[in-house]
């Protein structure tokens, strides 16, 4: 049985629909993240999910229980349902066990694993004004799990974080569901935080789904330019240059335009089989290098860990049938 259902949402703001007819399923334990641009309807639909805004159409069940809106609650919000929103909504003047002591459903032990999970244990004693931005959230993240949700909902968790606090907050949402137990529905205003954490990615636009599947499918096999851009770099190669690969093994361009990720391309000596080009651009993104490569009728963008190349210099490129995608 899934955990959760989606069934044809529907939502108007200002006489716009920013919600078309979203339909998915998550089951129990599946780590899905949503992605799209600013606008795509992310944020109202996982309001939607969590009983805080009215649908105009369509429903979600949780538990196959359907989920109600405001309108339908006295007190908003859905049982068994949490929701982290971007603002932490911390009481003022409180000291953090105080906070945290308030709507606590679990046993000692419980907490103190939680607390040790959501990395707050040495916040106690402090109050909210002598917080970090990045130690608030978690803390935020700690009392909405005392209430003991099945279902986490994060809506833009890693937004205004340093890179520390960043990496520490995945690793605190990665262990919320390996050792709590807790199936997580995630939202990031930069897709490349999810690809490491989601089995299963939906990318939105314009109030759509417009792509769904596994991290790696959607990154190497995007539905259109979008989709593709969500993820970083990437070479989409128009069919009237695509014949600058003809000559590589197993590839067949057949009048379609090709996509290929930059660090397919792989740097080789030499061959009948590899692509020659010059070198336009080089541009150093510390682990790599990201170099321009201009070939007879295109030019490339490819990744390297090598930085020993120079502008001018002739280079030579190889790349497997499987890293192309035809678009």
């Amino acid at each position: 049985m899934n955990l959760l259902e989606v069934s044809g949402v529907r939502k108007q703001e200002g006489g716009e629909e920013v919600l078309k007819g979203v339909s998915f399923t998550q089951k129990a334990f599946q780590k899905i993240a949503i992605a799209g641009e600013s606008g795509s309807g992310k944020s109202t639909l996982l309001k939607i999910i969590g009983g805080l805004t009215q649908t105009d159409g369509g429903e979600v069940l949780f538990e196959n229980v359907r989920v109600k809106g405001p309108l339908e609650r006295l007190l908003p919000g859905q049982p068994g349902i949490a929701y982290l929103s971007q603002h932490y909504e911390l009481r003022n003047h409180y000291r953090m066990e105080e906070i945290l002591s308030y709507a606590n459903m679990l046993s000692e032990e419980e907490a103190e694993t939680l607390y040790e999970v959501c990395r707050i244990n040495h916040l106690m004693k402090r109050k909210n004004d002598q917080l970090s931005g990045g130690e608030k959230q978690r803390v935020a993240l700690a009392r909405l799990l005392t209430t003991a949700p099945r279902l986490l909902i994060l809506d833009e968790p890693f937004s205004n974080l340093d890179p520390i606090h960043k990496n520490t907050l995945k690793t605190v949402i990665r262990e919320i569901g390996e050792r709590l137990k807790i199936t997580c529905l995630l939202v990031s205003h930069d897709p490349m935080d999810t690809l490491s954490w989601a089995d299963e990615i939906i990318i939105m636009k314009e109030g759509q789904i417009l792509q769904q599947g596994p991290p790696e499918q959607v990154y190497s096999q995007p539905a259109d330019e979008y989709a593709a851009a969500l993820f970083g770099s990437y070479n989409m190669v128009p069919s009237t240059a695509a014949k600058d690969f003809n000559s590589l093994p197993g590839v067949h361009v057949n009048g379609k335009s090709l996509f290929i990720r930059p660090e397919r391309f792989k740097i080789t000596g030499k061959s009948a089989d590899a692509l020659k080009g010059k070198i336009k651009e080089v541009n150093f993104l510390g682990s790599t290098y990201e170099i321009a490569v201009q070939l007879p009728s295109s030019v490339v963008t490819v990744k390297t860990g090598n930085g020993h190349h120079q502008q001018g210099d002739e280079i030579y490129l190889s790349l497997s049938a499987s890293d192309i995608w035809y678009a």
